[in-house]
Formats: C-alpha cells, structure tokens, sequence
C-alpha cells in the first residue's frame, strides 16, 4: 500500500555530502537500499521500446457489482476499480523490485532534513493536470488538507496521523513537516495521491465554486496520470483511455510502461457469468481465486487450442492473511478462550483435500511465507521489544507461538473438539438444553456476514463442526454495498477477510490494528483490537531505522496478535491463477520480484500486431 521520490540538481548533491545526515538523492530509501543510480534509464522488468496500442480488457480482483461515485477517497459509495493507478499520481513511486526504495515522479527531488523532522519535496517544472494546468506545490497542500480532512474516509487520517502540516515554500516546492523521526515517513507522504484544486470547483476552474469533498461525486478526478476515463458514467464497465500528451511518459519510472491505448475493466454480478465472459471473448485477462473453478472450470476447446491459457504465474510476495474475523466489540468474542475454541473447530486439511484439490497453504500468524513470521520462541531482538511490555502481555507470549489447528494424524478433528469445549468451560460456556449456553442460559449464536453466496462451501463444514460443540452460526449473505455499509459501522458478528501480504509493512498496520482505528467507523480495524502493547509495537514498526529492525518488530507484533486469537486462520496460495488470452499479448522477459498480477499486467504489458 505505498509510492514515492526523486533528485535535481548537483548542488543538492553536493549538499547531500557536505552533510550526510540529510538526505538529497534521485532517490530516497527507507533504509540506504538504492538499486538504480542517478540518470537511470529505465526499471529492469519493462521493455523500454514496447509499442503503444492495443487494449486491455480485465475483471477487477475486487467484489463490488458495480460502481456510483468517482471519488476514492471519500467514505460512501464504490468508485471504478484503477481510477487509483491510471488517474491520479504521487510525488514519488515504487517498484516491484524494492520494497523501501522509491523514485521521482511528480516531484524530481526529496530532501530529508538531518533530524528527518521534515521532507522538501521539489515538483517536476514538466508535470502537468490533464486541463493541462502545471501541478504546483499549492495542489499538493490542498490533496493533503482534503484527504486528511473530516469529510474523506477515515483512513486517510490514520495514515497521514504523524504529518505535524505541510507548508508551501515556493511555486514548486513544499515541505512535510513530521511529529517523530520516522524514516518510513518520507515514503508514506511521498506516496500520497495529488489531485487539482480545480476538482470539484463549478466549471473545473480555480476561480469556481467549490463543492464540500463529500459531495464530489460525479466529477472526475483532475489528475496527472497517463489515462483518462473515456466516457464518465457510473454503472458496471469502465474504459480509460491513454492520454498521448502524458507529461511523464519518458521519465525512467513510467519508460516501458502504460503500453496500452485502452484499459477497460468489466464487472460481472457472480463468478459464473464472468467465467462466461472469458470464453465468449468479452475480456482477455481474468485472475481466479477459487480454486475449485481453476481445477475444473479452466478447460475446453478454447484453452485446447490455444485461444485461451491457463498459467499459474509465481508468486515471491509474502503470503495473504485470510480468516475469519471476530468483531471484539461483541461481549460474546471478548474472551480470547471462546475465540481460540472456535478456531479449533475449522478443518483445513480436510477442505484442502476435498474442496481446494491442494492448491492451498495453511495461514500462521498474520504475516504467512515472509521474514515478518514469528515461530518457535521469541528471539532475542524479538524479546528487547517484549520484556519491556510484559506487565501488559500474557505470560504465554514469551512462550511459542501458536500455530494454527491441525487435523493431520495423528491430531483429528474429533480431539480438536474436545479442546474447545474444555476452553469454552473455562470461559462459563456449557452445553446444556441442546446448545451451548453461559451463566444467565443464553444460547451462543453468532452471524457469518459476508458478500459472496459463493462461499457456503467453504463455511458449511465449519458450520457443522460449530455445531457438534452447541453454536449456532447462521449464514447471511448480502450484496456488496449493503456488506460495505455494515463493515462501516462495525454492524457485524463474524465475517471474512483477505489482506493482501506486503514486503514493506509500515503506517498502514496502524490503520489495520491500532486503537485509535478501533473507534473510528469506517476504519480498518474491523477486529475492534485495542491493545497498549500492540500500538507499542506497531510505533517500533514505523520507526525502525534498519531492515532487521523492521523485522524484529513485525515479528514481536505477529506473537502478539496471534497469541490473541483475533482470527480463524484460513488459506493462501503463492502462485497467481491467470486466464488470458495470449494472441492478445506480449509479456516482458523478465517478471520482478514483488508484484501483483493485475497491474503487472495492465502496466508492463503490451499489445501483440493482433490486438492494434
């Protein structure tokens, strides 16, 4: 979740030397890792001399049926998918090689103050809005005041909570002045999405009437990106067209990239009619993530001829965490026994074998197959961070870690059960009158809530083991906008959820797990966790100086939460289940490191002589 920096002039070079502690580079990381040196040509994993053309077509790897506004930043409503990456653009931007290493794009300079108290940005004299209007210091400051304003969605608040004010120094240049020393800070501004002052405004001029940032809601972003939207209507399709009088299209971040003339998403109300779609030639390029549809569905003469290619691409990034979620507002899941129960009762391995055909991997912990991952006993970096909050932790935290229930022999499901209702009589939950029920004979109920009627496979048999111990859990599916609304307002019992894994974890997981985003609607600390000990961790998190820091700190705050039993620990898999179709496409020779698979492909591909 993160982009960013870039240099100008030998001076700054020169200042660079004179005082090392400051930073003035063509590039700014986290921690000193720079991989391409001034002057660069262009990032290893783009053809350079790809041609422009073609088009694009692809579902979007997110659940909306459909889209009503074309502000992302604001709470209500669903906007398009990839308004984000094509539209709008920040000071600086990543790659998929370096996790914590990011380069020039808006801004062609950064300037880290000795006591990294504050960052200077310098803003490209060559970038342009699409009304052609130059992007000026004053249009990052109001990006920033609106996003950090009452009227965006909360998480934006969270993220930019350490940016004590932004003051414009001159026409092209603004600084970010920061509350702590935190050297991920400079590519958490540098990352931030600028857009004009124009948007929103009566005619998209300046001198307009504006309206309140909520209620921009048809207008287009006026943004900086090498895409517009080819005709601005809200529904279930979207096109964006490539702008050819792009400002940025020869900068060494953006060669080789943003090859097509037309990226067009299409959206399908179940995976059925989407499947469809594919083979009928409505789109090109579908990611799959049920595994029983890539087992069985991905067949036929179109994939016999080679119409159509079935691939599963490699997947480097650290794993996802999914599971299920407990909402610890409810005074039912406020006992971290009754949760640990529950997840005793979810059989992996019988529903890899059975349901998944063994495409899957078993989730630990919340950051699975990355260095982040706690296992065994805390080691010592870990423990320098946890002796110091052991008045507030658990004695069991500085013991293993708990891995997630096994039913491989000779564990079974049967002896899991017996477990949880030992747990659950520890917590005052007995089964009696056919049904488990506490003190005062209240059943214990819950309801799953989810968007994806799909998904009652994968919960029935969770059901039934829920049931054998006296819980009820019904099953509530509702439309995406109806789930996004509850989510919003904490309106919810159990649920699912799925968090992409990340190579630079950082201000985010405050967002994510923090307890100032515990009480905010809206937010993504949908658990409700708020916890002293994990936001101590999660501040040694964002301000590590050094890459094992980060480490030691990411896996003290993974012990943590896992000793929590938060979640029910579910599945992920590290290949990329692609559908195309390749006489459509060429792809570039080499594939990074760290990347996902849909903007790989919309940013680094390009069109085969067919498709122009």
């Amino acid at each position: 979740m993160r982009d960013f920096y870039f240099l100008r002039t030998l001076t700054m070079g020169l200042m660079a030397c004179l005082a090392p502690a400051a930073w003035a580079a063509h590039a700014y990381a986290q921690f000193g890792d720079i991989k391409y040196p001034p002057g660069f040509a262009h990032f290893d994993y783009v053809n350079p001399a790809a041609p422009k053309g073609g088009e694009i077509r692809m579902v979007p790897p997110t659940r909306p049926t459909n889209f009503d506004k074309f502000n992302p930043f604001t709470l209500r409503g669903t906007a398009p998918y990839g308004i984000g990456n094509l539209l709008i653009e920040s000071l600086l931007t990543g790659n998929a090689e370096e996790p914590t290493t990011a380069y020039g794009l808006l801004a062609d300079d950064v300037v880290v103050a000795p006591d990294k108290l504050s960052a200077t940005f310098h803003l490209n004299d060559k970038a342009r809005f699409h009304n052609g209007a130059p992007v000026l210091a004053a249009d990052v400051l109001h990006s920033f005041t609106q996003l950090t304003g009452k009227l965006a969605a909360p998480q934006y608040r969270t993220i930019y909570v350490e940016v004590k004010g932004v003051t414009v120094l001159s026409e092209r240049v603004v600084r970010f002045d920061f509350l702590t020393p935190n050297p991920e800070l400079p590519l958490v501004v540098g990352g931030m999405p600028v857009f004009s002052r124009a948007w929103g405004r009566e005619g998209g001029k300046l001198e307009g009437a504006a309206k309140p940032f909520d209620q921009i809601v048809s207008e287009v972003p006026i943004g900086s990106g090498p895409y517009k939207i080819a005709n601005p209507a809200m529904g279930r399709d979207i096109t964006y067209v490539r702008d050819p009088a792009y400002w940025g299209a020869d900068l060494p971040t953006r060669k080789g990239q943003f090859n097509f003339d037309r990226v067009t998403f299409k959206i399908y109300l179940d995976e059925t009619s989407r499947f469809e779609g594919l083979k009928a030639g409505e789109f090109d390029f579908l990611r799959e993530f049920i595994s029983r549809n890539w087992a069985r569905q991905y067949t036929g003469k179109q994939f016999s001829s080679g119409e159509l290619v079935k691939r599963a691409f490699e997947n480097r990034n650290p794993g996802d965490f999914q599971g299920y979620v407990f909402n610890l507002r409810k005074p039912k899941f406020q006992d971290a026994r009754v949760r640990q129960a529950i997840g005793l009762a979810m059989d992996f391995e019988w529903m890899n074998r059975q349901l998944f055909y063994g495409l899957y991997k078993r989730v630990n912990g919340y950051f699975p197959n990355s260095e982040f991952h706690a296992e065994g006993l805390p080691k010592s970096d870990e423990l320098a961070l946890l002796e110091p909050l052991r008045a507030q932790l658990k004695p069991k935290v500085f013991g293993p870690v708990p891995v997630s229930p096994s039913t491989t022999p000779p564990g079974s499901l049967r002896e899991n059960l017996r477990q949880a209702q030992a747990l659950l009589r520890e917590a005052g939950w007995t089964y009696r009158d056919g049904a488990l029920r506490n003190a005062q004979g209240e059943a214990f109920t819950m309801e799953f809530l989810n968007d994806q009627p799909s998904l009652i496979r994968i919960v029935g048999p969770f059901q039934k083991a829920l049931e054998k111990l006296g819980i009820t859990m019904s099953y509530r599916a509702v439309d995406f906008s109806l789930a996004k609304q509850k989510m919003d307002a904490f309106d919810f019992e159990i649920t699912t959820l799925r968090l992409p894994g990340s190579t630079a974890p950082g201000g985010e997981l405050l967002e994510l797990f923090g307890s100032r985003a515990a009480a905010t609607p809206g937010s993504s600390n949908i658990w409700g966790i708020a916890d002293p000990a994990v936001d101590a961790l999660l501040q040694k998190v964002v301000t590590a100086k050094t890459r094992p820091e980060l480490s030691a700190a990411m896996r003290a705050l993974d012990r943590v939460l896992t000793h929590g039993y938060y979640s029910v620990p579910q599945y992920y898999g590290d290949e990329f289940f692609i559908g195309y179709r390749p006489g459509r496409f060429v792809l570039p020779a080499m594939i990074p490191p760290y990347y996902q698979a849909d903007t790989w492909a919309m940013s680094t591909w390009w069109a085969s002589p067919a498709n122009k």
